[in-house]
C-alpha cells in the first residue's frame, strides 16, 4: 500500500513534454496535456466531472475511468496492483489518480504536436454531480387492461394421495393438474404452458399444502393464455418495468400489473454515449467497425438490466416520504410485499428513437444512416426478455411500433400519451432531444418527422454546458441597462442576487449551464442586445459592461466569474443556433404540409422530454424555437414518451391503439425535402428571418434589428413585459 500521506506524482516530469489530445466522454470535454499527466489531474485542468475524496492518493478508489484504447493510457501502477480500497476496481478500469496519459503508440510525435487522442469514458459511478435524471410519471387516466393476471390455485393434495395409493402409476403431470385447475377453479380452459416455467411449476406444486399462484399471460377475458411462472403458496404482486431509452439517458418505472401503481422510478447515463453523443455518430462507429454494433447493444442491454436491479431494490426499501397520487421521480415506494424480485418482473416494455430500437434488438441500424432511412420493421416486437440479455426468466419484452426511418416508438408512445388522434383540436407535440420529434395534426390527420437538432439542447457542445446536475445554472435573468446577470442553479431555490445563495452555491458547487439555463442565457442576450438577430455577439458593448469580453476574434459573455469562469461563447450560440434552426424548420416543414391537406392552425403546443418540460414558453418563443402562439395555450407534458410506455406496460387495449395509429401517421423525412435547406436558413435569425411575433411582441420588449456593421447600441420597440422578465 502507498504512503497515504504522499500523493503520486501528477505529471512524469521525465518523459517527453509533447502535448497529447484527451477527451473525456461523457461530458465532451477536451483539451490538450502534457505527455504523462495524471487521468486525474488531466480532469482538473479541463474541468470534467471526475470524484475523488483522498486527494489522487489511491485510497479511495471513486475516480475510476475506463479508456477506449488501454493504449493510450500507462501500463498498471504500483498503486492500482496494490490497490485494496473499499471500492473494488470493476474489470478494465483504471485508478485516474495513477494511470498517466501517454498517447496512441502509432501517432507522430513532432515537437509540440499533440501525440495521437485519448478517449476516457468517467462512468457514472466516478462522477460527483451525477445526473438528475428528470423523467416522472404521473397519469390520472391510466386504462387498466392487463397483459397478465395472477391466479392463486389449490391442487389438492390430499386427493392426489388417494388416488397414488389406489394406482401408484396414476399421478398427472404438473402441469396437466395447474391446466385443469386453471379450467375448473378459474374457468380458463385452453390455457397452455410456457417451455420456460415448467422448472417453477415443478417446484411451487411440491408444496405441502398443495397451494400455488400462477401467472398467466392473456388477459383475463382472452379466450386461451399462456402460464409464465408459478409461486409456492399466495402472491398477490407481480410488477412490469416501462423503459424510455432515450440517445442520452434511460428511464425507467417499475409498476405494479394490477394496480397501475408505480412502485419505483429512476434513470441512467445512456453508456452508448462512449461511442457517439448523437445518434448518427453511433451509426458512423458501426460503420467503422464492419457492421458490428455488438458494443452498443451490449451496452444498452445491460444498461437496462443493471436498471431493473435497481428499480426492485428501491421498492423493496421501505419509505414513506411520497406524494399521495402514486407519482414518483427517483424515489421508490414501500412494497405492500417485500421481496419482490426478477421473477416477479412479467412484462417490460421499451420505446425509444428507431437507432435505439434497432440496436436494443440487435439489428444493424446503419441502414438508417442513408436514404431511404428503411426500418427492419415497422411493427411492434414481443420477444423474450432472455432472448434479449435481460436477467428476468419470466417476462416478455414488448416494443412499441416505429413510424418511420427517424421517427421512432418514443413518438408514438408519446402520441397514445398525449392523444392528438382523439380530438378535433390541432395539436403541434414536440419532443426536445438530442432528435428532436414533431407531430402535428388531430383525429383527421397525422404528421410526423424528426430534426437532427444534436446535444446543444442538453449541454454538449457548449463550452461550460453539462447536463442537469445539482450545481448547473438552469434559469438565468440579465438586466436590460446594466447588462449585470441574475440566475438559479439545480439544487438551489434562490437567485444569485439574493441573500443566502453564495454559502449554498459554495456547497453546490457552479460548473455549468444545463439545457434549460443555455435557452434562457441566449433568449435573455438577444432581448438585452447584446446579440443581434444574427446571433452574432456586439463587441462594440464592450465598452458600456465588462461582462462582454474579446475571446479571439469573438467575443463572449461572463456569466458566472468563478471560480470556475462561466462564459457563453460566440461558438456556444451558433451551437444553438444551428439546434434551434433544425428543430424550427422541421415545425416549419409539417406546418407547410398540414396546410396543403387543410389544417391551417395550430390550437395548442405541448412540449414534451425531459429538457422540454423545462422550457419556458416565452424564451422558446424569443428563440424561435416554436411558432409565435399564445402562452397559455402552450404547456410542459414532461415525459411523454415515458408515459405511454407505463400506458402498453398495463393495457392491452393501449397496445392495440399505439399499433392502430402509428399505421395512420404520414411520415415526413427532412433529408428528403426539398425545403427544408431554405426554411433552415429562415430560421437561423432570432426569433425568425420572416416568420410574424404578434403575439411575442406583446410579451416582452424585441429589439429593433440592428444594420450588419453598426456600432451603434440597440434602440427598443417598446412592449408590455411579461412577469418572467427582468427590467
Amino acid at each position: 500500500m502507498p504512503d497515504p500521506t504522499s500523493p503520486p506524482n501528477r505529471k512524469n516530469t521525465d518523459s517527453d513534454s509533447t502535448p497529447v489530445e484527451v477527451v473525456f466522454t461523457p461530458s465532451g470535454r477536451r483539451g490538450s496535456v502534457a505527455h504523462g499527466t495524471t487521468v486525474l489531474e488531466a480532469a482538473r485542468q479541463l474541468g470534467v466531472d471526475l470524484d475523488t475524496v483522498c486527494g489522487g492518493r489511491g485510497i479511495c478508489g471513486r475516480c475510476q475511468v475506463l479508456a477506449t484504447d488501454p493504449t493510450g493510457l500507462s501500463g498498471p501502477t504500483a498503486i492500482e496492483t496494490d490497490y485494496r480500497g473499499k471500492r473494488p476496481l470493476a474489470t478494465n478500469h483504471r485508478l485516474g489518480c495513477a494511470a498517466q496519459i501517454l498517447g496512441s503508440p502509432s501517432a507522430t510525435d513532432a515537437a509540440d504536436e499533440p501525440v495521437g487522442e485519448v478517449v476516457i469514458d468517467v462512468p457514472e459511478a466516478s462522477q460527483i454531480h451525477r445526473q438528475v435524471v428528470r423523467k416522472s410519471v404521473n397519469i390520472d387516466d391510466l386504462e387498466i387492461d392487463p397483459v397478465v393476471t395472477l391466479h392463486y390455485l389449490e391442487l389438492g393434495g390430499s386427493e392426489l394421495e388417494d388416488r397414488a395409493e389406489e394406482d401408484p402409476g396414476s399421478a398427472p403431470a404438473v402441469d396437466d393438474r395447474i391446466l385443469e385447475a386453471l379450467a375448473a377453479q378459474w374457468d380458463r380452459p385452453g390455457v397452455t404452458v410456457a417451455p420456460s416455467a415448467l422448472s417453477q411449476l415443478h417446484h411451487a406444486a411440491s408444496a405441502r399444502d398443495g397451494a400455488m399462484t400462477v401467472a398467466v399471460r392473456g388477459g383475463p377475458h382472452s379466450p386461451a393464455g399462456t402460464v409464465v411462472g408459478a409461486w409456492p403458496g399466495f402472491v398477490d404482486r407481480i410488477v412490469g418495468v416501462a423503459v424510455d431509452l432515450g440517445s442520452t439517458t434511460i428511464a425507467g418505472h417499475l409498476c405494479d400489473l394490477a394496480s397501475g401503481e408505480v412502485l419505483a422510478s429512476g434513470g441512467r447515463m445512456n453508456p452508448q454515449i462512449r461511442f457517439g453523443e448523437d445518434l448518427m455518430s453511433r451509426v458512423s462507429h458501426v460503420m467503422m467497425h464492419d457492421g458490428d454494433h455488438t458494443d452498443l447493444t451490449d451496452a444498452a442491454r445491460s444498461a437496462i438490466d443493471e436498471l431493473v436491479d435497481e428499480l426492485l431494490a428501491d421498492a423493496n426499501e421501505p419509505k414513506s416520504d411520497l406524494s399521495d397520487d402514486g407519482s414518483v421521480e427517483g424515489v421508490g415506494r414501500n412494497s405492500s410485499e417485500a421481496g419482490l424480485d426478477r421473477s416477479r418482473v412479467l412484462e417490460i416494455t421499451v420505446v425509444g428513437n428507431p437507432i435505439m430500437h434497432h440496436l436494443f434488438l440487435g439489428i444493424d441500424p446503419t441502414p438508417l444512416g442513408q436514404a431511404p432511412f428503411p426500418l427492419a420493421t415497422d411493427r411492434a416486437v414481443d420477444v423474450a426478455a432472455p432472448d434479449l440479455g435481460l436477467g428476468c426468466p419470466n417476462a416478455r419484452v414488448y416494443l412499441a411500433p416505429c413510424i418511420a426511418g427517424h421517427v421512432g416508438a418514443d413518438t408514438a408512445a408519446a402520441i397514445l400519451n398525449e392523444g392528438p388522434h382523439r380530438t378535433d383540436r390541432v395539436q403541434l407535440l414536440v419532443d426536445v432531444g438530442t432528435n428532436a420529434e414533431i407531430v402535428l395534426g388531430n383525429r383527421h390527420q397525422l404528421f410526423a418527422a424528426s430534426s437532427p437538432t444534436g446535444p446543444a439542447f442538453e449541454g454538449a457542445q457548449i463550452s461550460a454546458g453539462q447536463r442537469a446536475t445539482a450545481g448547473a445554472i438552469e434559469r438565468v435573468q440579465i438586466d436590460r441597462e446594466t447588462l449585470e446577470p441574475r440566475y438559479r442553479v439545480i439544487g438551489c431555490e434562490l437567485w444569485s442576487d439574493e441573500d443566502g445563495f453564495d454559502a449554498a452555491a459554495a456547497k453546490l458547487g457552479i460548473n455549468g449551464i444545463c439545457g434549460s439555463g443555455i435557452i434562457e442565457v441566449v433568449s435573455e442576450l438577444f432581448l438585452a442586445g447584446v446579440i443581434g438577430s444574427d446571433g452574432v455577439v456586439r463587441g462594440e458593448l464592450a465598452d458600456r459592461s465588462n461582462r462582454i469580453v474579446a475571446d479571439e476574434r469573438t467575443f463572449s459573455y461572463v456569466l458566472g466569474e468563478g471560480p470556475p469562469e462561466i462564459r457563453v461563447t460566440q461558438a456556444d450560440i451558433r451551437a444553438i443556433q444551428l439546434a434551434k434552426a433544425a428543430l424550427r424548420a422541421g415545425i416549419d416543414l409539417l406546418v407547410n404540409h398540414a396546410a396543403a391537406a387543410g389544417i391551417t392552425t395550430i390550437d395548442e403546443i405541448r412540449l414534451a422530454g425531459a429538457f422540454g418540460a423545462h422550457i419556458d414558453p416565452t424564451h422558446a418563443m424569443v428563440l424561435g424555437l416554436i411558432p409565435d402562439h399564445p402562452v397559455e395555450a402552450v404547456s410542459s407534458v414532461g415525459n411523454a414518451a415515458g408515459a405511454g410506455a407505463v400506458r402498453v406496460l398495463m393495457s392491452a387495449t393501449a397496445r392495440a391503439e399505439v399499433e392502430a395509429v402509428t399505421e395512420q401517421v404520414v411520415k415526413i423525412e427532412t433529408a428528403l425535402e426539398p425545403t427544408f435547406q431554405d426554411l433552415f436558413v429562415a430560421a437561423l435569425a432570432f426569433p425568425h428571418a420572416d416568420a410574424p411575433t404578434p403575439v411575442l411582441s406583446t410579451l416582452v420588449d424585441l429589439p429593433t434589428p440592428t444594420p450588419a456593421g453598426s456600432q451603434s447600441g440597440p434602440t427598443r420597440r417598446r412592449r408590455r413585459r411579461s412577469s418572467g422578465a427582468p427590467s
